[in-house]
């Protein structure tokens, strides 16, 4: 068994990105999932990484797959379901706003069952985040946390917390609270904060991203901060997941935290630069050396 920098877990959907919807004959196809954007990221940046999730039996299901595959992913734990179809995200994108984005779901949700236990005992870093959450997976995203715990693994917690799947605020809040109290490292942007309170104090490894205005983290007490990475912005879809990716690439190569912010903030400037969430992620060849001065 090879071992695993990091385990994910998540769904994953086909996208249809068009203009507006009721005038428009053209439309682009991919797939999108934020799991799965961090773990193309952390493969394309030379890391191992694994993917747990469940798809239809269908081609949109086999192209999800495909994708991964393509990317190096170790999909060996994703699950097909013959009977449901893969679930289909439908993406307005309109000049000078942002994307609208409806959810059209099936049956395809993972159960604790599904949760290869060994397999996140054996990884450096565990990841999940708020969206399996919103999406019902609740019980196999806190399988494997306790499974990552119980083994020592390092639990990565994004809040990615979407407001159209939580039609309950109240329940939002104490289901991400619980859920960012159960990190070493927490990922949350600048609005989410006040969503985990609970889960700012402590020890643990507090990342909050602020898009273009850079981003900052806490270790061990101290404050590092690091710049926004300005670029050409086609989407900013997705450049969170791949701040993520980002970043756990260089906590996993132990650099200095103001390096690892400067790494999520590049690979997240390299997302922004295309249409998907994922294809425009940068291989190792293509991040600059990064250096830690003070």
């Amino acid at each position: 068994m090879i071992p695993l920098d990091v385990y994910t877990l998540g769904e994953a959907f086909a996208v249809v990105t068009s203009g507006r919807i009721r005038h428009e004959h053209e439309a682009r196809l991919d797939v999108t999932g934020a799991e799965l954007t961090v773990a193309v990221g952390l493969a394309r940046l030379g890391h191992e990484a694994a993917w747990l999730g469940k798809v239809g039996g269908d081609e949109l299901g086999v192209r999800v797959l495909a994708a991964l595959r393509g990317e190096g992913v170790d999909v060996a734990d994703a699950r097909v379901d013959e009977a449901s179809p893969t679930g289909l995200l439908l993406k307005e994108s309109r000049p000078g706003q942002a994307a609208r984005v409806t959810y059209y779901r099936s049956g395809t949700r993972l159960t604790q069952g599904n949760v290869p236990m060994d397999r996140i005992a054996a990884a450096t870093v565990l990841h999940v985040s708020g969206i399996s959450a919103a999406l019902n997976a609740r019980d196999a995203m806190h399988a494997a946390i306790r499974a990552a715990q119980a083994a020592g693994v390092t639990v990565s917690v994004a809040v990615n917390y979407r407001d159209q799947l939580w039609p309950d605020l109240g329940e939002a809040e104490e289901v991400l609270s619980a859920l960012a109290c159960s990190a070493d490292v927490l990922f949350v942007r600048q609005s989410e904060l006040d969503l985990v309170k609970p889960a700012l104090t402590g020890d643990r490894e507090v990342i909050v991203i602020r898009g273009a205005r850079g981003a900052s983290v806490r270790v061990n007490g101290v404050r590092h901060d690091a710049p926004g990475v300005s670029g050409p912005v086609v989407d900013p879809t997705g450049s969170g997941d791949a701040f993520v990716a980002g970043y756990l690439s260089a906590l996993l190569e132990r650099l200095h935290p103001a390096d690892r912010l400067r790494r999520g903030a590049l690979v997240a400037a390299f997302a922004e630069s295309s249409t998907s969430e994922w294809q425009g992620l940068p291989t190792r060849a293509e991040l600059p050396l990064m250096t830690f001065d003070g």
